[in-house]
């Protein structure tokens, strides 16, 4: 096998590697910029916050397992950089092996989650009604929602990045086309948009499959049992998995919150808080562009054991990330009202908007030290610093949030933009360890 891991890392070989994300993350947003401009164009406030509610309630429930993803890009990664064939052929049936256990979990637990979820998401009888259909539609995607996690962040980390644009692009096409046929020429509403996200998850994890064995064809080695089983590493995976899975499930506390407290100050702030979210989620996926990029070439240097690529992998990607956050937020700004205004046709909700626009308009600035720290940690698999940084962060945030509550809706956007930079802070105090560490190694 042969790699490409002694090349130099250049600009053009960061912009090689991450384009493809980004034309990805692209994508993704999208998708739900769609689902939002589709079910708004129904002109109810209440459907815009059924399909946020229930978008809310899947995010915590999948991204729960979001290591799927993130801990199978470290580990495949730093198999990649190190050259060994079978263990990232076993990486990636490890993972496969935890999204099928997991995704079946979630499927006979579906009852009491659903019970649980809408216990804790509180918005009005119209809105919950609508997210309960959303609810039970949607929860059949689990076992093949986890399989696509895994197979993307192989892909990602065998630096494979427009293989992983191009399965992400199928997903969100498809999910976009059919929610657009189901709600606007079936009339479905709301269970338009979770049929056609299930049927588009399942026609992809196929698809993902398809493209991993037909990769793998170009490695050495064959699948087996006992490379996947050997307890050593299923002890490595499981202890980076846990300590993501919480720092995953304790930074959504923050999130979750914050669409919840959106909810209790009404069906309009909660239509409201949903628009903007939109831009705040164009702009998440555009900078895990880079934070992506850091996860597979840090990873790559570290499974090396190459102390000046890491510092290469960087300091370029978080260069580039830096520039793309300044022309994100000045986009918001010049241009976030025409967005509001495709979003929803509710005049209520668009005037609203655009008092608190400035919030979400500064969101990427404030956050890409953030997003550009984790996909390093990430990359270097250290994932139990992530996971006490997640806690000091969300616990800062609920501190923010109850001393701004007499500034309302406008005060729990400045909680969300300080908890975004005390995340930063939280991790980069790590930052020291981790260099010492590589070098100790090198």
């Amino acid at each position: 096998m042969t790699t490409d891991t002694e090349k130099p890392i250049t600009h053009k070989r960061v912009l090689t590697l991450v384009t493809p994300i980004i034309l990805m993350g692209l994508s993704t947003p999208l998708l739900g910029i769609v689902d939002t401009a589709v079910i708004g164009q129904l002109g109810e406030a209440s459907l815009i916050g059924a399909v946020a509610v229930g978008a809310l309630i899947f995010t915590f429930l999948f991204w729960a397992f979001g290591f799927l993803r993130m801990g199978t890009t470290g580990l495949t990664a730093q198999a990649y950089g190190a050259q060994d064939a079978s263990e990232i052929r076993a990486t990636l049936g490890r993972a496969l092996l935890i999204a099928g256990i997991a995704g079946a979990g979630l499927l006979l637990l579906q009852l009491p989650l659903n019970w649980v979820a809408f216990q804790l998401v509180q918005g009005s009888d119209a809105v919950e009604q609508e997210a309960q259909s959303y609810f039970s539609i949607r929860m059949w995607s689990a076992p093949f929602t986890l399989a696509n996690y895994a197979v993307l962040g192989w892909l990602v980390g065998m630096q494979q990045t427009r293989l992983a644009m191009v399965l992400q692009i199928f997903l969100n096409g498809v999910n976009a086309s059919l929610d657009a046929l189901f709600v606007l020429h079936f009339g479905w509403g709301v269970a338009g948009i979770a049929a056609g996200t299930v049927i588009a998850e399942i026609a992809t994890a196929f698809v993902g499959l398809g493209i991993a064995i037909t990769l793998l064809r170009n490695y050495a080695g064959r699948w087996s049992w006992a490379a996947i089983s050997t307890w050593e590493k299923i002890s490595a995976t499981l202890s980076v998995n846990r300590d993501i899975m919480i720092r995953t499930l304790v930074l959504l506390l923050a999130f979750s919150f914050f669409t919840m407290e959106g909810a209790r100050q009404g069906d309009t702030v909660l239509a409201v808080n949903a628009v903007l979210m939109q831009f705040v989620s164009f702009s998440a996926f555009f900078l895990d562009g880079f934070a992506f990029g850091a996860e597979a070439l840090v990873g790559s240097a570290v499974g090396a054991k190459n102390r000046n690529r890491f510092s290469e992998a960087v300091k370029l990607t978080s260069l580039w990330a830096v520039i793309l956050s300044v022309l994100l937020s000045s986009g918001f700004l010049l241009f976030g009202g025409f967005w509001i205004d495709f979003l929803t046709t509710s005049p209520e909700v668009r005037d609203a908007a655009r008092a608190y626009l400035p919030w979400a308009a500064f969101t990427p600035f404030i956050s890409v030290a953030c997003f550009q720290l984790d996909g390093i940690f990430i990359g270097a698999t250290r994932a139990r610093e992530m996971r006490d940084a997640s806690f000091i962060s969300t616990g800062a945030f609920f501190i923010f949030w109850y001393l701004l509550l007499p500034f309302g809706n406008h005060g729990l956007w400045a909680a969300l933009a300080l908890f975004n930079v005390t995340r930063a802070f939280a991790l980069g105090r790590y930052y020291p360890k981790l260099t010492a560490a590589l070098s100790a190694q090198g």
